[in-house]
């Protein structure tokens, strides 16, 4: 019989599992649902772009804060928190009435899940020490992971057989018992630490600036660069994204020490990630809506098509990331966004009449192999760079610039497509996509070095700060 100390720390890891498993269920199926939300509200390419970065927008402008917000005002407060959050704009997205309500139900999605996954290993980290850590972070890393697997071909069911507001009320059941466990653990022991201050100021710079960008990106395929509305918040984002690297030099606690880019394989890894992830964002959302729009599968048949991808990530990212820490990372990193290429490059054979067997489906197993080839060896070189005290700010760096790189990419997507999904502009859409990975590969290649890091020490909780993005990382 398990003794009460045993099941405390059973009931807080499922917490942890439940609380991150919505949030990266969630993020794993809403592209397939686009069409559907589309042809239900309305919008076209610009509502699905703002689904998409509506979420992603509050995202990665929280993460990098979301560590000292948990701190300052008590881990287990904060993850109630964004639970409720969570929980309400879930809600608030399954009945939406309109796109713009859909959209700021989604910038509410963001502003949770940016408090659940922090918080959630700050509690495991408060509560083991040791190989028991390793083995709490290494359960939630393992069955969080199968949100990855299961949510393309459970979103495109819900969808077919029910709704596309099904992928969101979906999550309800889970966040309400998340809550209710929550209840049965000790608030004294996840007391904040008054000591800690939050970078206000840094976090409304990054917010603003990106809403400002982002908008304007999106919204001048309707209205025109010339428009007042996209020139004023193109200019005022711009100015704010400009500001962030003079406040934060002289911010008391910055968001984001400047000194942390000092490390070489910190600061080539971070730039590779740009380019990487804007690659992943873009062309998954553009395969998404291609196969449902132009092809004519369902949302079912959509689902299993790109389920390869993260099968083979589940499998083999960590085998990967093996070899990155007894090899270096710098062949994975500089070899695998070369394949991800190759695997876009494939894709732009599609055609009419479209085969999704020969123009389609090898593309994706190529792109998923190089994917699993890369996002574990750079989560490595990137943490090893640092030292262990900043492991945790390298982590949440590493996520918030792979976030806003995604989002930046899909507000691209109107210019890059020519704002219709058809034959042609797919292909064009595949194109950038190989580009953009090409150059991941060849700046891991010219500018990572094997010998800078101890890839041994890399923590299990801040590898597992870069969990959910597109494959789960190892766990040293």
């Amino acid at each position: 019989m398990a003794q009460p100390g045993e099941r405390s720390d059973r009931r807080l890891v499922a917490v942890a599992i439940l609380a991150s498993f919505v949030a990266f269920l969630d993020g794993s199926v809403v592209n397939l649902a686009l069409p559907a939300i589309s042809r239900d509200l309305g919008g076209g390419l610009a509502l699905q772009q703002w689904v998409i970065d509506g979420y992603l927008l509050t995202l990665g402008a929280l993460i990098l804060i979301a560590g000292a917000i948990s701190d300052a005002f008590g881990r287990l407060a904060v993850l109630r928190t964004g639970l409720l959050i969570f929980a309400g704009s879930s809600l608030l997205c399954a009945v939406a009435p309109s796109g713009w309500v859909l959209v700021a139900a989604r910038c509410l999605q963001g502003v949770g899940a940016a408090f659940l996954v922090p918080s959630s290993l700050a509690m495991i980290n408060a509560r083991f020490s040791g190989a028991k850590q390793a083995g709490a972070i290494g359960t939630w890393t393992a069955w969080t992971g199968t949100a990855f697997v299961i949510g393309p071909l459970l979103g495109g069911v819900l969808v077919d057989a029910l709704s596309w507001r099904w992928i969101f009320g979906v999550n309800i059941v889970p966040l309400v018992v998340t809550l209710y466990l929550t209840t049965k653990l000790s608030q004294e022991e996840f007391r904040p630490d008054r000591q800690t201050r939050v970078d206000v100021v840094g976090a409304v710079l990054t917010a603003v600036g990106l809403a400002g960008a982002v908008y304007a990106l999106i919204e001048q395929q309707r209205l025109g660069l010339s428009h007042p509305a996209v020139l004023t918040s193109l200019v005022v984002g711009v100015a704010c994204l400009i500001a962030i690297p003079w406040w934060e030099r002289r911010a008391p606690n910055p968001m984001m020490p400047p000194q942390i880019f000092s490390a070489r394989n910190f600061a080539v890894g971070n730039l590779a990630t740009v380019f990487l992830y804007a690659a992943v964002s873009l062309g998954m959302l553009l395969v998404a809506l291609f196969l449902q729009e132009t092809a004519g599968l369902s949302a079912t048949e959509a689902g299993l098509a790109t389920l390869p991808i993260p099968v083979l990530s589940f499998f083999l990212a960590r085998r990967f990331g093996t070899l990155a820490g007894r090899h270096g990372p710098r062949l994975y990193m500089a070899l695998g966004p070369l394949v991800a290429a190759a695997g876009y490059l494939l894709m732009t054979r599609v055609a009419e009449p479209f085969d999704i067997w020969t123009q389609l489906l090898p593309g994706l197993v190529m792109f998923g192999l190089g994917l699993s080839m890369t996002v574990s060896p750079l989560t490595s070189a990137i943490l090893a760079a640092v030292v262990p005290a900043q492991s945790g700010i390298g982590s949440a760096i590493n996520n918030a610039i792979s976030r806003i790189a995604g989002l930046i990419a899909i507000a691209l997507a109107g210019v890059i497509i020519g704002n219709s999904m058809d034959f042609e502009g797919f292909r064009h859409g595949m194109y950038t996509a190989a580009v953009l990975f090409a150059v991941a590969g060849l700046i891991s290649w010219a500018g990572i070095r094997n010998d800078e890091g101890d890839y041994s020490r890399v923590s299990a909780e801040a590898a597992a700060g870069c969990h959910d993005r597109a494959t789960p990382p190892p766990v040293y």
